[in-house]
């Protein structure tokens, strides 16, 4: 049988593909990191898809964001995300939340996975105490900022990070939360130095895209029970 998931289904196999057809994942950020996760996940076969983020297409985003174009500027991001899912594949399941992540606007979904994609820190510890108290199990994206080496991107857990600003206020408040250990991706590699200066840091889609690539990855292995 020939059809758009016929590749998946060659390596994963039938029943690894009915999980993932029958599973739940949301991607809290529809930005650079996430709009590749979101992608990944779109063409790998996951069935339900929810798309949480607050924010608008705008013009910087273009080098480094999957769904950012000409064509869906100023548009919700999460519009753009699915109308980009439904470009893939139209059988997906899309729930769109448009909502600034926070303590106070915990959704009612109950995903069976999770991928953190959020800038804000602070949106980040309340997104992890939220998977905690549920039982949902997730991971985190660290820095993308400031990385031009993809090949150092890795997955380990939050106590095992290095050389990422990011990764460093996220351990020191989940120490403050006590939020368990957990599974982030990182990159090795040291920050390097903006070259004008700009209170945005400066990213680029070799770096980010990888880090997406690596959630969805480990999203999709930790649901057709692959290790991880």
């Amino acid at each position: 049988m020939s059809d758009r998931l016929h590749r998946c289904r060659l390596l994963l196999g039938e029943e690894n593909l009915t999980k993932l057809q029958n599973a739940t994942v949301m991607v809290v950020g529809c930005g650079a990191v996430g709009s590749f996760a979101i992608d990944a996940l779109a063409r790998s076969g996951v069935g339900h898809i929810i798309l949480v983020d607050f924010d608008k297409v705008e013009e910087t985003n273009i080098n480094r964001q999957m769904f950012a174009t000409q064509n869906t500027l100023k548009q919700k991001k999460t519009a753009a995300a699915r109308e980009h899912i439904a470009a893939i594949s139209p059988d997906i399941l899309v729930t769109e939340m448009d909502i600034f992540f926070d303590k106070n606007t915990l959704p009612p979904v109950s995903p069976d996975f999770v991928i953190d994609a959020i800038d804000t820190v602070a949106s980040k510890v309340a997104l992890y105490e939220w998977c905690e108290q549920n039982n949902i199990p997730f991971i985190s994206s660290m820095g993308a900022a400031r990385k031009t080496d993809p090949t150092q991107v890795k997955i380990a857990k939050l106590s095992k990070t290095y050389a990422c600003p990011l990764a460093k206020q996220v351990r020191k408040l989940a120490r403050e939360h006590n939020i368990p250990d957990f599974p982030v991706v990182f990159s090795a590699e040291i920050p390097a130095p903006q070259k004008t200066p700009d209170k945005n840091m400066g990213s680029i889609i070799t770096v980010t895209g990888t880090f997406g690539l690596f959630t969805a990855n480990y999203a999709i292995k930790y649901i057709v029970n692959f290790n991880c």
